[in-house]
């Protein structure tokens, strides 16, 4: 656990206390353990690695789901940096939590020795994309409108959670990881709360401005949510070292069905921001 002022988060850590600190965040509809193959290579190079579960996730930190303002991304972005504490880090984010790191590293990139973000590209690209409908991205983001309706959380929950299990599996994630992330968000309360975050967003989107953190961008080229257009425009809006790497035959769950991709390319980035 790590405590905060606004509760405690479920975590996991690994490495060596003194070693530079890197905080992953999970998207959705996942958890901490996305990053269970991520962590043990961190610590064994040495970094300080922490994975936790995000607002909404951890119990310990689970505002009314009915209550849009906690989840607001300005409240996402201060659970990063209170969770952080006083130290500079390297910030590695995937999908929901893609969102939340790219607004870190624009409002707060003095705090910052590196980004790294899966599959969600740059808000600005990816509001483009879907603008110009490029990729049929609007397609490939239907889920987001469906997310609204109240019932969602039990719909996908109902018969032993058939519908979000079919969601995760059949998108590449393997069957025991399906169940670590449904062990966190297996019941109606948890999953209202991980919804609430894109209900939030009614309150105020995602606006975010060029990056001037040195930025890894993975997107998998079987990504079903995300286009390679938003992906390639993403470049445009990084005005520091940048590098996208496209993962041949990767879907939108790459720590599921590409992890040692994802590990390599970790730890190249992270050690050559350490050099």
């Amino acid at each position: 656990m790590i405590t905060t002022s606004a509760g405690a988060f479920t975590a996991d850590v690994a490495g060596p206390e003194d070693g530079p600190l890197v905080l992953l965040l999970h998207g959705f509809p996942q958890s901490r353990h996305t990053w269970r193959a991520q962590l043990p290579a961190l610590a064994a190079a040495g970094f300080r690695a922490v994975a936790f579960d995000q607002r909404g996730y951890s119990p310990g930190v689970r505002p009314d789901p009915a209550e849009l303002a906690a989840y607001r991304l300005d409240r996402l972005v201060a659970d990063v940096l209170e969770v952080a504490g006083d130290r500079p880090f390297h910030l590695i984010g995937h999908d929901w939590g893609g969102a939340v790191a790219w607004t870190v590293a624009d409002r707060h990139p003095e705090r910052l020795h590196s980004l790294t973000v899966l599959s969600r590209p740059h808000p600005s690209a990816f509001q483009e994309a879907l603008r110009a409908d490029s990729d049929d991205q609007r397609h490939r983001s239907r889920h987001h409108r469906a997310f609204d309706d109240p019932s969602t959380a039990s719909l996908l929950l109902d018969d032993g959670a058939r519908r979000l299990r079919r969601g995760l599996v059949d998108n590449g994630v393997p069957d025991d990881a399906a169940d670590l992330y449904l062990s966190v968000l297996g019941t109606v309360d948890a999953l209202d709360a991980a919804l609430a975050w894109y209900r939030a967003t009614a309150l105020g989107g995602v606006s975010v401005g060029p990056i001037r953190v040195p930025t890894l961008y993975l997107w998998g080229d079987a990504d079903h949510t995300v286009g390679r257009t938003a992906a390639e425009a993403t470049a445009r809006y990084v005005d520091a070292p940048y590098e996208l790497v496209v993962v041949p035959g990767g879907g939108h769950f790459l720590t599921d069905d590409h992890p040692e991709e994802v590990t390599a390319a970790l730890l190249r980035h992270l050690r050559r921001r350490e050099d």
